[in-house]
């Protein structure tokens, strides 16, 4: 083998090991308990992957400073009954400063004293694929952080009242807290599925939906709301009065009222809608139909859909019962008749025709 040959393949070896290397570094490193787990997250450099390999029980907060993915592989963390707390921090996932990015993904978070995940001044947590049940003060604090949903199920949080997802700033964050909706939310209850903090030092919060996303957070006059894929509101928290939030479109919730139904959706601020689009959000019975829309209970004034709306709307629709349609009834039956009384006409018939048959068969034998 000439000198030749010999240097292209020691070039092709040094190339295949500078691929080679990279990749197995960004392999996914598999944990099965709490000190694995923190090991893991302790050696893993930026944009790794880190896989249990088991349910595990966690005793203490876990806090991340750098970019990583912890993937569940459908497991579930749980927090130990007897918990140690970390300068005042009892949240089980905290991703910390914008250096701070965790993706948790395929995994259940279940059992705490505080929340199950928060993202810190200006931190960044991504939830998909993810149920976070069971935390005592709620599942995802962003404090002056970022959160993204992309698949996250919410169950029971809080204590007295249901918390979801708590947009806040604490008294040493910097930065607002941000939510971005990227794909599907669902919770056990609808109560403070999200909802924003009060204290004295949040006041400015952002909300951002992407268009892949089936459920939308809204803000209206006072109120956070979460929508489903046709706007209707799944569900609505207040919005402090010093709070300010911003999104790409403020929104106003328009409240239909039809006898017992009360239907409740959102529609952008300053825009107007279309009688067609509140009857689409109304279900009548076989009976009944719309007669109008109007501005009151009462029915006295009728509501103008040329004006365009700039404030939270009731809409009462008037319902009426049609008139049933009753069939003529004919006084003399000509109905065909069928069945045995059909049959009996016809054997009347043939036994009149047999018997003037015979007669005159008989008289012309008599004749004969």
């Amino acid at each position: 083998m000439n000198k030749t040959i010999k240097f292209i393949i020691f070039c092709i070896a040094i190339l295949a090991v500078m691929f080679i290397i990279p990749s197995f570094s960004k392999a996914a490193t598999p944990v099965t308990d709490e000190a694995s787990l923190l090991s893991a997250i302790s050696s893993v450099g930026d944009g790794e992957t880190i896989t249990l390999q088991n349910n595990i029980i966690v005793t203490a907060p876990i806090v991340i400073q750098k970019q990583i993915t912890i993937d569940g592989n459908g497991y579930t963390i749980t927090g130990a009954s007897s918990w140690t707390s970390t300068s005042g921090n009892q949240t089980m996932f905290t991703a910390q400063f914008s250096a701070g990015k965790l993706t948790l993904k395929n995994v259940n978070l279940q059992n705490g004293p505080k929340y199950g995940v928060q993202s810190y001044d200006g931190a960044t947590v991504i939830l998909n694929n993810v149920s976070i049940t069971g935390f005592k003060y709620g599942g995802v604090l962003a404090n002056g952080g970022n959160v993204e949903v992309i698949d996250l199920h919410l169950g029971y949080n809080g204590t007295g009242a249901n918390n979801g997802i708590e947009l806040g700033k604490g008294a040493a964050a910097t930065n607002n807290p941000t939510l971005t909706m990227n794909g599907v939310l669902t919770s056990d209850s609808t109560e403070n599925v999200v909802n924003v903090a009060q204290n004295d030092s949040l006041t400015e919060f952002t909300v951002t939906n992407t268009p892949n996303t089936t459920n939308k957070v809204a803000i209206t006059e006072n109120s956070i709301v979460l929508t489903d894929q046709y706007n209707n509101v799944i569900a609505e928290a207040t919005v402090p009065d010093k709070v300010t939030g911003n999104a790409d479109e403020q929104k106003v919730i328009v409240t239909i009222v039809a006898n017992e139904q009360e239907i409740r959706f959102t529609a952008n601020k300053g825009t107007m809608i279309t009688a067609d689009l509140v009857k689409s959000h109304i279900v009548l019975e076989d009976s009944e139909k719309i007669d109008g829309f109007y501005t009151d209970a009462n029915y006295t004034t009728e509501f103008n859909f040329n004006n365009p709306l700039n404030a939270d709307t009731t809409i009462y629709a008037k319902i009426s019962i049609t008139e049933a349609t009753v069939p003529e009834v004919n006084e003399k039956d000509e109905t065909p008749k069928t069945g045995a009384e059909s049959y009996l006409g016809l054997a009347v018939l043939m036994i009149v025709v047999s018997s003037t048959i015979m007669v005159s068969i008989k008289k012309k034998n008599i004749k004969g």
